[in-house]
């Protein structure tokens, strides 16, 4: 590790990871399998205070640095990659509150989203606007004291379950450039004009539902306008998803994690022509290189929270993160699978889930494609003659 965890971090830390073992993974390929919602493991989560993660305590959260924080998905991730989805999105919404509400949007909202009586997350795609957020088309008129939100979302994660979320809209649909005229609106389910419609199928990233959101003439309070101010809601998210690509690279870190110890105990356990399959070459092979890509991915992941912890602006080095951590858990994978043989490609081990687990990490939150240009402009810009 960059680092030394004081004894609060360490504690935490294990508690999350004792939880992770006694009731995450002896479920998680039967809810995944199932394509389940986790009703129990939502409600244990509340009972961690997860929900509140890194809310700050003098607004009911527990106030995780995002080291820790970081820490804490790398476990849930270890366990089952759907389990930090119950709170990533989330978090990202809580982030935009702290970071750019007004004051009483803060006392309002930052104590329901700790203590998970609210939680959702983040209505930002579309059908035809996914990494090209200026791409979107939903609106937000405002008529009186409300705003009239009209259009449609895709690809929402929570959005089954959750009640509450960060809705990105156009509210001055001829702005030039387009995101000068995008807002962030807090929206709750129950309303009419809201709908839920269906339920996504996935590869994997099972048991987390993801949903279209449609929206015709849905009334929203203007005090839920966030920050209070119209144009700066492409601002806000593009600093949330810095949050939500540690949050992401940590996943990765801990699909690589999985893997890891999967095959290298499956490997001292395996015997073939007459000795452990851990003892053939190639095999060895294998382990040095996901053992190397681990630790790897988790320096790059920890280094880009350590520098968010700070202050810094961290689009290149979360990117970077995100970037290698989610890659290398793709190619680990594939390479568990195959240490394991046939076995991996049962259902009766979990090496099949993280196969098709890994694909989301590469695409969440921004593809590795637009992960690589968002660096390289970073690149160009720090470096410019």
């Amino acid at each position: 590790m960059l680092f030394d965890l004081t004894d609060e971090q360490q504690q935490l830390v294990e508690t999350v990871r004792k939880f992770v073992d006694a009731e995450v993974a002896p479920v998680a390929s039967d809810l995944d399998h199932r394509d389940e919602y986790p009703f129990a493991l939502v409600e244990r989560i509340k009972e961690l205070g997860l929900f509140g993660a890194t809310i700050p305590e003098q607004y009911g959260g527990i106030g995780l640095d995002h080291t820790t924080y970081a820490l804490v998905v790398e476990e849930l991730a270890r366990g089952w990659a759907s389990m930090p989805g119950l709170i990533n999105s989330h978090l990202i919404m809580a982030y935009m509150v702290r970071e750019f509400g007004t004051e009483a949007q803060k006392r309002k909202w930052l104590p329901l989203f700790a203590s998970g009586e609210r939680r959702g997350g983040l209505a930002l795609s579309e059908a035809d606007a996914g990494s090209d957020v200026q791409a979107i088309r939903t609106t937000a008129r405002r008529d009186g004291d409300d705003y009239v939100v009209n259009g449609a979302k895709m690809w929402i994660t929570n959005a089954r379950y959750g009640n509450t979320f960060a809705l990105l809209a156009r509210t001055d649909p001829d702005a030039d450039p387009p995101h000068r005229g995008m807002s962030i609106l807090l929206i709750e389910k129950g309303g009419p004009g809201f709908e839920v419609s269906r339920d996504i199928r996935k590869l994997g990233y099972k048991g987390i539902k993801t949903c279209e959101l449609v929206f015709d003439d849905f009334r929203v309070p203007a005090e839920n306008l966030v920050g209070g101010e119209e144009g700066r809601g492409f601002k806000y998210v593009m600093s949330g998803l810095e949050t939500g690509r540690i949050n992401v690279a940590a996943r990765g870190v801990g699909l690589v994690r999985a893997c890891f110890e999967a095959s290298i105990r499956y490997a001292q356990q395996r015997r073939t022509f007459g000795k452990p399959i851990g003892e053939h070459q190639l095999i060895q092979e294998k382990l040095a290189e996901m053992a190397t890509k681990l630790e790897a991915a988790r320096l790059l992941t920890y280094s880009a929270a350590r520098a968010k912890d700070r202050g810094s602006r961290v689009d290149l080095e979360a990117g970077m993160a995100k970037l290698f951590a989610t890659e290398a858990a793709m190619e680990s994978a594939l390479e568990a699978m195959r240490i394991h043989g046939g076995a991996g490609y049962s259902l009766e081990l979990p090496i099949e889930r993280y196969f098709r687990d890994a694909p989301l990490l590469l695409i969440g939150e921004g593809t590795n494609e637009i992960q690589k240009t968002v660096i390289a402009r970073q690149l160009l810009q720090r470096h410019a003659l």
